[in-house]
């Protein structure tokens, strides 16, 4: 088990101590966060890795998840999908769906001192408010910049009765009545995913997946979502490959509450069989080892995102020192500083293009992985978003309005 000890020579004893202080402000304090999923996507991932912490620092943070039967989860990927501005059509008795699996869900909770709800599933669970008093937050880890109207206006009833709506990036903003604040997420260097791996480990994924290390690899490691555009990748890669050698390795799994996953999965395998230097892996919730091998064995790596929450693979990359390239979308920007840290691409063509420029240039590749490396270190990893969130929720008990962090 990770101790927060374990993280000092990482970020340096100062910053693992004033986390110890602040968290001494909030003993007898009980934190409940409630999501639509233990397994698959990042916010599961965030949580699963900082509930731990938070106990070794003696907060007291409990973790449940929403339940829904599958007409619920297709009704909020439709959500999903028209806060990133894709037309959907959702019918007025899929909205009622919606607020009775709510509504059943608020029934069985324990609820603590501060409610965390993440994301637009368990939006209404703010119903209860009503009853339980107590101080609730609403988390947003998706782009809310160009939401449909009609959901956002759904959303907004809801999201306008939380103390506070926390987004990830300046852009997800939205007009409200109530106090926002800007923390974006993190990764966890001493995550299975993150941590450092030997040649051997990393030699021993590559072969049992049938990779040639000898040759350049280009690696995105996603979901199979058809806003991580992975056919897309598919298309810049044969543009590259037309001039310099290269395999190209999707990788990735889906989320329990994500229905379009297997239905992308196959549009991609058909693509990959025509090409046998295209590797589609459908991988289970614990390979954590893999991907990470997978990231730290490639040439380069893509997160060719059309819309983005904030697309953590893309600190998950330069945390490896990889030389990555991603979409100008969502949260990416603040990750990757145009061609000093990374790559931010807009297009197949650009992003063929950078693909053929990196593997030509290894030494221009190298210093953008380091320096991508460095802007991780000082910015998004866990014990920075473990402050973030414990000044969040100390605000609750102070007076005055919750500001920036």
């Amino acid at each position: 088990m990770i101790r927060i000890e374990d993280y000092i020579p990482i970020v340096g004893e100062a910053t693992v101590e004033e986390l110890g202080l602040l968290a001494e402000r909030l003993r007898g304090k009980t934190i409940l966060n409630i999501n639509s999923t233990a397994v698959g996507g990042g916010v599961a991932e965030i949580l699963a890795r900082m509930i731990p912490l938070l106990d070794q620092l003696g907060v007291k943070a409990e973790w449940d998840v929403i339940k829904g039967d599958e007409k619920f989860f297709v009704t909020t990927k439709k959500f999903h999908n028209g806060l990133h501005g894709v037309p959907v059509d959702i019918a007025a008795e899929e909205y009622d769906h919606f607020l009775e699996v709510n509504r059943y869900n608020a029934e069985q909770f324990r609820f603590g001192d501060i409610v965390f709800v993440h994301d637009p599933q368990p939006v209404a669970l703010i119903e209860k408010r009503s009853t339980l008093g107590k101080n609730w937050l609403w988390r947003c880890h998706i782009d809310f910049s160009r939401p449909d109207p009609e959901i956002w206006n759904f959303l907004k009833q809801f999201i306008v009765r939380y103390d506070s709506a926390v987004f990830s990036a300046p852009a997800f903003s939205q007009k409200l009545p109530i106090p926002q604040v800007l923390i974006a997420p993190s990764i966890d260097p001493l995550s299975d995913k993150n941590k450092e791996l030997d040649e051997k480990t990393i030699d021993e994924v590559f072969s049992r997946f049938g990779i040639d290390r000898s040759r350049p690899v280009v690696t995105q490691i996603s979901r199979f979502d058809y806003l991580k555009d992975p056919l897309g990748v598919i298309q810049a890669y044969k543009l590259a490959k037309a001039n310099v050698d290269m395999q190209l390795v999707l990788a990735g799994g889906g989320a329990t509450d994500d229905p379009e996953g297997p239905l992308i999965m196959e549009q991609v395998k058909a693509e990959a069989e025509k090409d046998q230097d295209i590797f589609a892996l459908f991988l289970p919730p614990a390979s954590d080892i893999e991907i990470n091998a997978l990231q730290r064995g490639s040439t380069v790596i893509l997160q060719k995102s059309l819309k983005e929450g904030f697309g953590l693979t893309v600190s998950e990359a330069l945390w490896k020192a990889k030389p990555t390239i991603a979409g100008a979308v969502g949260g990416i920007p603040l990750q990757i500083a145009h061609k000093y840290s990374g790559i931010l691409t807009h297009s197949i063509e650009g992003t063929a293009q950078w693909i053929k420029q990196l593997i030509s240039a290894p030494e221009y590749a190298r210093r953008l992985g380091l320096n991508g490396k460095e802007h991780v270190r000082n910015n998004f990893l866990m014990t920075r978003h473990i402050k973030d969130y414990l000044l969040l929720f100390l605000s609750l008990f102070h007076d005055g309005d919750v500001v920036s962090l």
